[in-house]
């Protein structure tokens, strides 16, 4: 009896908790999907990336090497994770998933699942230097009605963009994601900072339209996959 009072208790008091939202927290849940899709990633303002002198070299590196050969695209070939921004680029689409103390995005893309803790402060370099991973450490909170997700400890294994756009290890992005367009739409711009391939931060720019009539699908390599020639630019480089 006793225990049951405190199981009763305790749910109780947890409630308030859970149920209570970061004010101007918005619900993203649902499934999306880009309308464009650009193999060379699209700086806000238009022009190059700025890169370091070490950055252009690894760049023209990597373009050369894919071409002929010498460069994998381990992401096409193997299905290894996209990485970001790579990812926020998927000409296919993606759900996302909000639970207490979690966001969970899901792309149908290689079946990439991103883990967004709510609950967390930005992990130390410390804490994920032993454990890079393909898409980073992510951990995420709301400013008013915008989700702002802070991703660090990537591996450098990635490309930034389809065309072989470099990244160190010294990675960090953050993106903003708000719904626009009075809902059908979402938007996340996202700030790249890496000082050992660019001269300065920059930022790139993704919209999704709202497609809850859709299910994800299963991705396999190398296996016929949906239909996404309705997506602007696919097909084109």
């Amino acid at each position: 009896m006793r225990s049951t009072l405190l199981s009763a208790v305790f749910c109780i008091s947890l409630a308030p908790v859970l149920a209570a939202p970061a004010p101007g927290a918005q619900d993203l849940s649902g499934v999306w999907w880009a309308t464009v899709y650009n193999a060379k990633i699209q700086p806000v303002g238009g022009g190059d990336l700025p890169y370091t002198p070490a950055g252009k070299a690894a760049y023209g590196k990597n373009m050369a090497g894919l071409k002929d050969g010498s460069v994998v695209d381990t992401a096409r070939r193997f299905c290894t994770p996209d990485g970001i921004p790579r990812l926020l680029g998927t000409p296919y689409p993606f759900e996302i998933v909000q639970t207490p103390g979690q966001t969970t995005i899901i792309h149908e893309l290689n079946h990439a699942i991103r883990v967004v803790a709510m609950d967390k402060p930005v992990p130390s370099d410390a804490e994920v230097v032993a454990y890079p991973y393909y898409d980073g450490h992510s951990v995420g909170h709301w400013e008013g009605d915008t989700l702002v997700v802070e991703s660090v400890g990537f591996n450098d294994k990635t490309f930034i963009d389809a065309t072989g756009a470099p990244h160190s290890d010294q990675l960090r992005t953050t993106e903003r994601i708000r719904k626009i367009d009075g809902g059908r739409g979402l938007e996340t711009v996202v700030t790249v900072h890496d000082p050992d391939m660019f001269t300065r931060d920059w930022s790139a720019r993704f919209v999704y339209a709202r497609r809850n009539d859709i299910r994800l699908q299963d991705y396999v390599c190398g296996e016929p996959h949906r239909d996404i020639s309705g997506v602007r630019g696919v097909g084109k480089r």
